[in-house]
This record gives structure tokens, C-alpha cells and sequence, in this order.
């Protein structure tokens, strides 16, 4: 009998030894439950071929052939990736929806000696979780919003606050984006479900009990949108303002971003749309800088430009109470621990 779990943090709290996704690798990589290990029962080409034939010709002929094939690819997961388990492994699979692909090869499993389960509506039903985890229901932490000018470190700071004990929620990490113009990292972002699964596990592992620091972000990182229950929470969160000179964070970003500010052609190419905004002598500078191949220059003149100005018009619109202020007299790791022991000393206080 399948698994019913009804809110998300019950299905993350399972005690299963592995979580078993049996969709298609196309299906599993657009998105998963955080932990899963992909055995596809159905290749990409082969589900395809299994629905065509189910659509074009019978349901009878697409479920004999989608039977051979679950069977087939299901016995050699049995043959190789699983031949480790000892007789107690205790696996949870699912598929789409429940059904035919996740029955099948749980009643494999199990007739082996396994204790494997199935989820119930296999993965709409988790679907389902964390859109009403994230999309209806209130958020149930209390988060504590890092505020400031671009270049205020304000990510490191969160990594060093999390080293001490504080509950953190990185925003830019689940979402691989440093949330700026500039902020592309390899690899590329998630998906926007894939985004959703990472932000609501992370959620899930903390403490509703006790504040999570958050950086403050707009309502997207780079192409990723935060859900309403996050952006709602996020908006209304109490700010602590991490304040740094011009030259520290100049420094600071220059470290940074050295990975852009070394592509000639990248930054080119990014900088180049925002002519309409900031005007065309503007633009031309930052280029020229850009063939000086001066870092430190461009830097600057971008924050000053540019980020300060973008920054200083969303404050105005802001209405979230700030509770507290710090002055960064360095932004290295030195100044970044000094930092993070106040804002420890601030949330006791909060």
C-alpha cells in the first residue's frame, strides 16, 4: 500500500534509507526530492516511444511494450546499482504519479526481501507539497533580513555566521547566482522547480523557533523568482544594515568577481543593455576601463554608477523596520568574524 504523506516536512522526515526517483533522466533533472538517486525504469526515448504508441495506436500494445521495458531496465538496476544492499535496506521509490513505472519496481524490490515503499501520487503529490509550502501557507520562521550596499560582503557573512551557530538561509547559493547583473556562476541556475525543492528543504531543516538570517534580495535572483511565502516574509523582515567605505567594498568586489572582471567580452556584453538606463558617456566609460583591463577602477565606478543608485532607489520604497546597524572596518575574514559577533550579540537581543 503506498505512502500517503500529507505536508512536506513529514515527507522530508522519512526514515528511509534511499529515495528512489524511477522517472525518466529528463524528468529527474528539471527537478527531484532533495537526496534522490535517479534508476529510470524508462529512458527519455523510451518513454516517449511508449507514449506515442499509447496516444497513435493502443493503450493496450503502449502498456505490454512499457511492461517489457519497466522490467528489463528495473532487473538491471537489481543487477548493478542496488546488488550492494544488504536484506534490511529499506528504499522509498516514486514516479510521476504514482503508478505503474514506481509499482512495479517496488513489487520487485519487495519481492527480493526489501523493504520498499511507494510514495502516493509519486511526484505531483510532492509537487503539491512544496507549491503549498511555498505559494499558500504562511511562512513559519522568523527571518532577520542582511541589508546594505553592493560589495558589503553580505553572502561571506552569512557563511560566517552560520560557522557560529546562527541559522542562515543562503538565497544566492540554492539559487547559483550572486543575485547582480554580474552575478552568473558556472554551471548556470537550477530550474525554477529544482530552486523550489533546494528553498523548501533548506526551509524544512530549520528551527521555525529560532530567527534565520537572510541577505535582502529583490523578488528575483537572477532569473529565479522567490515564491510568495518567502518574498512576503523577506519584505516585512527587520534589517540589520552592514555599512563598508567605498574603497573596502571596491576591494572586496574586485576579489569577488575576478572571474567577470578577467572577461573582456562577457562584461561587454552585459554592461552594454544598460545604456538606455544610465546613459550613453556612462556606458563608454565603463568600457574603456574594460579595454584598460583597470579592475579596481571599473569596480568602483560600477557600484558608484550604477549599484548605489539602484540600491538607494529600492530603499526608498522599503518600510521594514532596521533594528540595528554595523560598520565594517575591513572586509576580510578578520572583519567579516568581527562582524558576524555582533550581529550574533543583535539577534540575542531581538
Amino acid at each position: 500500500m503506498a505512502l500517503n504523506f500529507t505536508d512536506l516536512p513529514s515527507l522530508y522526515a522519512h526514515d528511509f534509507d534511499t529515495v528512489i526517483d524511477v522517472r525518466s533522466p529528463a524528468e529527474f533533472a528539471e527537478d527531484h526530492l532533495p537526496g534522490a538517486i535517479n534508476l529510470p525504469v524508462l529512458d527519455n526515448d523510451e518513454r516517449a516511444r511508449v507514449g506515442t504508441i499509447y496516444v497513435q495506436e493502443s493503450p493496450f500494445l503502449a502498456r505490454k511494450l512499457g511492461a517489457a521495458l519497466v522490467f528489463r531496465n528495473a532487473a538491471n538496476h537489481i543487477e548493478h546499482s542496488l546488488s550492494h544492499h544488504e536484506g534490511g535496506w529499506k528504499p522509498l521509490v516514486y514516479c510521476w504519479r504514482g503508478g505503474q513505472r514506481s509499482g512495479s519496481f517496488t513489487w520487485m524490490l519487495q519481492q527480493i526481501g526489501w523493504r520498499a515503499e511507494v510514495v502516493e501520487g509519486g511526484y505531483r503529490t510532492y509537487r503539491r507539497l512544496v507549491n503549498r509550502f511555498l505559494y499558500e501557507d504562511p511562512l513559519p520562521h522568523h527571518l532577520i533580513a542582511l541589508d546594505g550596499y553592493t560589495g558589503t560582503a553580505k553572502t561571506d557573512l552569512l557563511k560566517h555566521l552560520k560557522t557560529r551557530g546562527v541559522q542562515v538561509l543562503d538565497l544566492e547559493g540554492l539559487a547559483n547566482h550572486r543575485g547582480s547583473l554580474l552575478g552568473e556562476m558556472p554551471g548556470g541556475q537550477p530550474s525554477q522547480k529544482a530552486f523550489e525543492s533546494a528553498l523548501a528543504a533548506a526551509l524544512c531543516g530549520l528551527d521555525p523557533a529560532r530567527p534565520v538570517v537572510v541577505e535582502a534580495e529583490s523578488s528575483k535572483i537572477g532569473t529565479l523568482i522567490l515564491p510568495p511565502s518567502v518574498w512576503t516574509a523577506l519584505r516585512c523582515a527587520p534589517r540589520i544594515q552592514v555599512q563598508a567605505s567605498i574603497e573596502a567594498r571596491t576591494a572586496y568586489l574586485a576579489r569577488a568577481y575576478d572571474d567577470i572582471l578577467s572577461d573582456a567580452d562577457r562584461l561587454q556584453d552585459r554592461l552594454s543593455p544598460l545604456r538606455f538606463h544610465r546613459g550613453h558617456e556612462v556606458v563608454d566609460g565603463w568600457l574603456a576601463l574594460i579595454d584598460a583591463g583597470d579592475k579596481l577602477a571599473l569596480t568602483r565606478a560600477l557600484m558608484e554608477q550604477h549599484y548605489d543608485q539602484s540600491y538607494a532607489k529600492s530603499s526608498r520604497a522599503r518600510t521594514a523596520e532596521v533594528v540595528a546597524q554595523i560598520e565594517a572596518a575591513t572586509l576580510d575574514d578578520a572583519g567579516l568574524n568581527d562582524m558576524a559577533a555582533r550581529i550574533e550579540r543583535i539577534l540575542d537581543q531581538l
